[in-house]
């Protein structure tokens, strides 16, 4: 697979750029607002994603690999392809699509041209424990959000619960460590039992 491409830009399109990598050039699909941070002539580095079909080989950009991941993960959902995939990170920025999704906003999925109410819905279905986690609690507390939310699974609380108070715990301090974290949410959880 084709992860990433660094290349001098030989030229920008509306839907596309063509990135020189070792005297090939590359046809790369991009967001517009991928495509407004490139200019002819200048040296670029884009996370990419090969889509293979019987009839083609489709490289996709990125400016992050955020954006990259999100584009895989929304090919999941049935009926969502690498064109919708690309509309969706092209309407909502990886953040918006992330809250859209934990929140459960339909409204939100609807503004992209190709989702409907009803693909809306599956959207959210299908990947809002994937993508739950928000800005502040990915990376360090996102790994502990995980793994105090799993201890709590282990422990026999249920999952609508555990995942609430461990959010609740972390948006306090989102830097503290995960028996700390484990500490406090089982308190929190005594009380309501």
């Amino acid at each position: 697979m084709i992860s990433s491409l660094r290349g001098a830009v030989l030229s920008v399109g509306l839907d596309h750029v063509v990135v020189d990598v070792g005297g090939v050039g590359f046809a790369v699909q991009a967001t517009p607002s991928t495509l407004a941070t490139l200019r002819r002539g200048e040296e670029t580095t884009l996370a990419t994603a090969l889509v293979v079909r019987e009839d083609s080989l489709t490289l996709f950009g990125f400016t992050d690999p955020d954006s990259r991941e999100l584009f895989g993960l929304l090919q999941t959902v049935s009926g969502i392809g690498p064109r919708l995939a690309l509309a969706t990170l092209a309407v909502l920025d990886p953040d918006k699509l992330r809250a859209a999704l934990a929140e459960g906003n339909i409204t939100v999925l609807t503004q992209v041209p190709g989702i409907g109410r009803k693909g809306a819905e599956r959207l959210i279905i299908e990947l809002r424990d994937k993508v739950g986690e928000t800005t502040a609690t990915r990376g360090t507390a996102g790994q502990v959000r995980t793994q105090v939310a799993e201890a709590l699974l282990g422990l026999g609380f249920p999952a609508k619960q555990a995942e609430p108070t461990v959010d609740a715990v972390l948006a306090e301090d989102a830097t503290l460590g995960t028996s700390e974290v484990l500490r406090r949410a089982l308190a929190v959880l005594g009380r309501k039992r």
